[in-house]
């Protein structure tokens, strides 16, 4: 057995290299398994602390994003097959900057690729929150990096020297939420050299990418579209208090994602959204990428996210909510109308920012909340 070091972390660069060297000892058999934490994370539970099999390398908290955060059992063996599948398909090993927070699963990855290349990731100071200028200082000599959409908006906004630095990556690596198609197009015009990823920390991160999975990951698709993940990168499952359903979710073929999926014309893996955000409005089912997708369309749209509240008469009822410039609610929603029917939101609200959870997705919970009034 392996006893478990908690790591934590601040946004400082210092503590991230303190977590990449603990990380790095832990997949080479040289310390202790690592449990990053973040500055707003409480201690520990001692379930957490206990030790680990001798081949579990770290043991990652999720976001949370649908229920509970679980803690998630990562073998050295799955995060040394991730990495080197990264480094097969993006391009040769070489120094990463590390944007996003180092506790979760794609941070800790970010200073594990760069550390088994034998430079160690250049870490930008997040304890002020996620700045552009920082990110363009910050990205001199690294080759790679990892972001959110949320992130790469910001820095496409602010244009000059943080878009140079983002047209000088050999790879950005794009994950944590859906992109917004119009957000991707936009990238490609600039020139930044975009890769969509899609996993979870139950794979050690992103495992598909630009829809194709990593060589050693398989993909299948079960009845109903839900994805289920397999090969060289899943976990070794949960550790603590989690319910059945979860526990469950790790099988024979895989782990068992609560995302559901299609697989397009050329062969590519299409994550159309995750089963439990399903709206179920007056009987019909409403997927709220799609609705998304189309409010994302319109011009002025930056970002945009639908949740169902609860309505007597419907069950519940599709609304939504955009960020731009110069928005008109109704407009919007009578543009998508014609296109989606009874998809169609009831009503769009028009905010400042979306509310967010985690390494930058969008708070649904959070959102819903807020939108039950409307």
């Amino acid at each position: 057995m392996r006893a478990v070091q908690p790591i934590p972390t601040d946004g400082s660069p210092a503590a991230a290299s303190a977590l990449g060297a603990a990380a790095l000892a832990a997949l080479e058999g040289r310390g202790p398994a690592v449990l990053p934490t973040g500055p707003d994370d409480r201690a520990p539970a001692p379930d957490l602390l206990a030790p680990v099999d001798d081949d579990v390398a770290a043991v990652v908290t999720t976001t949370g994003s649908t229920g509970a955060p679980k803690a998630v059992l990562l073998p050295a063996t799955a995060l040394a097959a991730s990495a080197d599948a990264t480094s097969a398909r993006i391009g040769p090993p070489g120094r990463w900057l590390l944007a996003l927070p180092a506790h979760h699963i794609a941070g800790l990855q970010v200073l594990l690729r760069s550390a088994r290349a034998g430079v160690p990731a250049v870490a930008m100071d997040l304890r002020a929150g996620f700045r552009a200028s920082v990110f363009a200082s910050a990205a001199a000599g690294c080759a790679y990096t990892s972001l959110v959409p949320t992130q790469l908006l910001r820095l496409l906004d602010a244009g000059g020297a943080a878009l140079d630095a983002l047209r000088g990556f050999t790879a950005v690596l794009l994950g944590g939420a859906a992109a917004d198609p119009a957000l991707l197009d936009r990238a490609a015009a600039a020139g930044v050299p975009i890769v969509t990823t899609y996993g979870m920390s139950e794979t050690c991160g992103g495992c598909v990418y630009d829809g194709r999975p990593l060589d050693g990951v398989t993909v299948t698709l079960e009845d109903g579209g839900r994805i289920v993940l397999g090969g060289a990168t899943v976990a070794a499952g949960y550790r603590g208090a989690v319910s059945p359903a979860d526990r469950a979710a790790f099988t024979a073929d895989g782990f068992r994602t609560n995302d559901l999926g299609a697989w397009s014309a050329d062969g590519r893996l299409e994550v159309l959204g995750r089963a439990d955000d399903v709206i179920v409005t007056g009987g019909e089912k409403v997927a709220p990428a799609t609705v998304e997708r189309a409010l994302l369309a319109q011009a002025g749209v930056r970002e945009a996210c639908v949740v169902g509240v609860p309505d007597p008469e419907w069950g519940a009822r599709v609304v939504a909510a955009v960020v731009g410039d110069g928005l008109d609610a109704d407009a919007l929603r009578a543009a998508v109308a014609p296109g989606l029917g009874r998809a169609a939101p009831r009503d769009v609200a028009v905010l400042d920012a979306l509310p967010l959870r985690g390494i930058g997705k969008p708070d649904r919970a959070a959102l819903r909340t807020l939108l039950a009034g409307t």
